[in-house]
């Protein structure tokens, strides 16, 4: 069930007015460090939830955990868009643990059994599997653990207070140096 958060921000109108002051190249820094602000404590906030929930093995998904600014073709001046990523090429499996896998796949195309998934052996009667011969091993499957959402639940209006601090100090240097 999604609950919907309501947060008001006043003063982007005087802020977008003052930002269109400036030269763009600094207008687009001093946003995009705000933004990585306020993404750091979602991130942060997610890789406390994975070690909370007992998730840690190697510490790979923790690490993959990174701000991603996304490059546009065409410079549209005013956009600056910020992902918050899980996952790498040593954590392929972040998706897996957020959403959790289904364990109703029958094998065969998209029809489903709906019932635990059964691995079975092709060639052989038995599988070697964690030490043990076994005829049939069944996958049940992962429940989601939701490490990035319950983060950004939780921690979203201290994200827009990180933004806002950030263009707080920063810009007033900013200006300051345009105007020398």
């Amino acid at each position: 069930m999604a609950t919907e958060t309501t947060l008001e921000v006043l003063g982007l109108k005087e802020l977008d007015e003052l930002l269109k002051t400036l030269p763009a190249k600094i207008e687009g820094n001093v946003i995009r460090g705000a933004m990585r602000a306020g993404q750091n404590v979602i991130g942060a906030a997610a890789k406390k939830t994975l070690a909370a929930n007992g998730n840690i093995h190697t510490g790979a998904l923790q690490k993959s955990i990174r701000v991603r600014f996304v490059r546009k073709s065409e410079k549209k001046y005013g956009w600056v868009r910020a992902n918050l990523i899980a996952g790498n090429k040593e954590a392929w499996y972040a998706h897996l643990i957020e959403f959790g896998t289904g364990s109703f796949y029958a094998g065969h195309g998209t029809t489903s059994k709906k019932q635990p998934y059964e691995i079975r052996p092709k060639y052989r009667k038995s599988l070697f599997f964690s030490g043990l011969m076994r005829e049939v091993i069944v996958h049940p499957g992962i429940k989601p653990q939701s490490f990035m959402r319950s983060a950004f639940d939780a921690n979203n209006e201290r994200a827009v207070l990180a933004f806002a601090d950030y263009i707080r100090t920063r810009l007033p240097r900013e200006i300051k140096k345009v105007n020398q």
